[in-house]
């Protein structure tokens, strides 16, 4: 089985892969070949920094984009974005303009506004899920797992449903979306210790 990390210039691509390799068998592959990933049975989109950074980096990929729907939307194949990864996944970004994302998760990515004014921005260092929906991502973690955030804007999903979680931070926060084959992690499971290793077999064992 291959897992395609997809390297566009952003993301914690070392440790990722690393984490990817510690929890499976998979042969994992780094790379920014779109033809690679249009063949990979499961997809990893990691992603830090500014949405429009890592949506221009992404598009810059020739062929990427193509590869992408086809093999996520067409053929169904697993995918999981981490971070802005995740957040690529929605309708459109806020992140200092309007841009468009892949629509795959109704919503915007919209900046974090706590309601206590003593947090700080950004959403830094660990925090605990508080809230899970029965789903295969995360069957068997604790009841409230520690994950390591790293992020400034979340993503405000448009239909309830497709939020499996959630973060408190001066307010509701979303951690993770899913839908048929595609879920995504506003924190790092490749920096969340057990849990976050946990999170990434039960992706690798995933089959929507």
């Amino acid at each position: 089985m291959t897992l395609a990390i997809i390297d566009y210039g952003s993301g914690n691509l070392r440790s990722a892969a690393k984490a990817f390799q510690h929890v499976g068998t998979e042969e994992v592959l780094v790379t920014s070949d779109p033809d690679i990933v249009a063949r990979a049975e499961r997809i990893v989109l990691p992603g830090v920094g500014a949405f429009a950074d890592c949506r221009r980096g992404l598009m810059a990929l020739d062929g990427m984009s193509a590869a992408l729907e086809e093999a996520v939307i067409a053929k169904g194949r697993p995918f999981l974005g981490i971070c802005v990864g995740m957040q690529l996944m929605a309708t459109r970004g806020l992140e200092h303009g309007v841009y468009d994302g892949f629509d795959w998760i109704k919503g915007s990515v919209e900046a974090i506004s706590p309601d206590d004014p003593t947090l700080k921005i950004p959403h830094m260092g660990w925090n605990n899920l508080a809230s899970q929906c029965a789903h295969p991502l995360l069957a068997g973690l604790s009841p409230e797992p520690h994950m390591y955030f790293v992020h400034s804007y979340h993503l405000a999903a448009a239909k309830e449903a497709e939020v499996l979680s959630t973060v408190d931070y001066g307010g509701t926060i979303t951690a993770v979306v899913g839908r048929d084959n595609l879920v995504g992690t506003q924190f790092h499971p490749e920096k969340s210790q057990a849990q976050g290793l946990r999170l990434i077999e039960n992706f690798l064992n995933w089959n929507p």
